[in-house]
């Protein structure tokens, strides 16, 4: 597949370099020289300094050919523009744009990019995404990711084994057996910075990350059943009062009436206008770095607090000052990669990398065949994918046991007739299923063909 990215930042080098991976033929557009230099010299995608918007470098990087345009530069107006040029001059058939700017999305403008005025196919909003993203995580205490599958009837959680954890050093075939009612297979493991799917035979570790799919119904049983019992925070302070922050707070005044909630903001124009747009969110105009005003938040006696400011440094320090003030739990959103692998010694409960969410958002757009649904774990080493079953897949008909899987695949939940089939070896897969599936990088393509009916993009 030929594919134009406008865009050289984290978002526009970390889609190139899951692309260029697949072995896809990239091109990469951006103003700034040493982004493009630098994407030259670490992946195999052609790079292109210049406008993405402009007709002349979307023509250079081969639109005429192109079979999706990916517009994630930092500005809205470009990607709309560079989208819109990719439709009217070049015929592209697949237009994604990454719009941050709120006013844009409002239902009352939702006609605005519809193919007869601005023809963008899939709008990317990092700021809603990454919303939704914390709304799971605080929903489901106990669980370090969470994504939800098959409308809303499948859950893939994250779940840390500690060293209190009941299910460690069993067999995972024994697990299925003492709890045969218990719908959830666990799909992948993280152990020793290595991400791999286990066998039936295997047994988690102390200090693992299992990577479990599961019914809806059923996760805070099988948090319990790891030895995570958390409760639902009820009292949470919210750092940063921005687009994210905002949208989280809004949406647990208007789901979660019982929750008490209070956003730290430290711009006070800022913080004025959120709290005349919150009903019951108590606002602090401050510094979330100020002990003074943690304490003032009464952070002391918070169950969660959730730091959602612009900078990754800010996050850190507020999520480790709240937690040695008495906060139970803390959660960080950050940016910066290269943070993410000493949070945990640090003290930080969980954290959220904007990059992945928005990345796994457009990866379910990129990917061939009838895929609902990509969730990328692990910066990308593995997804979690739900895709309909066709009737000359593969898959359909056989039992399991039968099929011939690669290692780095493992079926997690099967969904037909608003119901949810846990997966064992007698199971057989019908048409029009939808299949949710643990897959390590190296068995994406090995997916997508089992649910590719032609040559047909979807």
């Amino acid at each position: 597949m030929k594919v134009i990215i406008c865009g050289a930042g984290r978002v526009g080098y970390g889609i190139a370099e899951r692309l260029a991976a697949e072995e896809n033929d990239v091109s990469v557009i951006d103003t700034s020289a040493d982004l493009i230099q630098g994407i030259r010299d670490t992946l195999d995608v052609r790079g292109y300094v210049g406008h993405g918007a402009h007709p002349d470098m979307l023509a250079q990087a081969g639109a005429e050919q192109a079979d999706m345009i990916i517009a994630v530069t930092l500005y809205d107006e470009v990607n709309m523009v560079a989208c819109q040029v990719a439709h009217s001059l070049f015929n592209v058939p697949t237009k994604i744009a990454r719009i941050r700017a709120q006013s844009y999305l409002r239902p009352h403008w939702a006609d605005l990019f519809s193919r007869d005025h601005m023809p963008i196919d899939v709008i990317i909003s990092p700021e809603v995404e990454v919303g939704k993203v914390v709304l799971r995580r605080i929903a489901l205490p106990g669980a370090t990711d969470a994504v939800r599958f098959a409308d809303d009837a499948i859950v893939m959680v994250a779940i840390e084994c500690l060293e209190d954890c009941p299910v460690v050093n069993t067999p995972l075939d024994q697990l299925s057996e003492l709890f045969p009612d218990l719908n959830a297979t666990v799909v992948g493991v993280w152990r020793n910075e290595k991400l791999f799917v286990p066998h039936s035979a295997d047994q988690l570790e102390t200090g693992d990350l299992a990577y479990v799919v599961c019914q809806r119904d059923n996760v805070r049983r099988t948090l319990g059943l790891f030895g995570h019992e958390e409760q639902e925070a009820a009292r949470i302070v919210i750092a940063g009062g921005g687009n994210i922050g905002f949208y989280v707070a809004k949406a647990i005044e208007e789901r979660q009436s019982r929750t008490r909630l209070k956003i730290i903001e430290s711009n006070r124009s800022r913080a004025v206008s959120i709290a005349e747009s919150l009903k019951r969110t108590v606002v602090i105009n401050g510094s979330s770095l100020d002990q003074e005003i943690l304490v003032e938040a009464d952070v002391q006696d918070a169950d969660l607090i959730v730091a959602l400011t612009n900078d990754d440094q800010v996050n850190i320090l507020t999520s480790v000052m709240a937690k040695r003030l008495g906060c139970q739990a803390n959660m960080a959103l950050i940016n910066n990669p290269s943070y993410h692998d000493f949070t945990r010694t640090l003290g930080i409960d969980a954290h959220i990398n904007p990059r992945e969410v928005t990345i796994s958002r457009i990866l379910q757009h990129v990917r061939r065949g009838r895929i609902r649904a990509v969730h990328s774990v692990q910066k990308g080493a593995a997804e979690i994918i739900e895709a309909e079953a066709m009737e000359t897949s593969p898959l359909v008909g056989k039992p399991l046991r039968e099929l011939d899987l690669p290692d780095g695949v493992r079926i997690g939940a099967v969904y037909r007739d608003k119901a949810v089939i846990r997966p064992d070896g007698d199971t057989r897969i019908k048409a029009k299923d939808r299949v949710v599936i643990f897959a390590t990088l190296d068995a994406v393509k090995h997916v997508e063909q089992m649910f590719r009916v032609s040559l047909e993009f979807f």
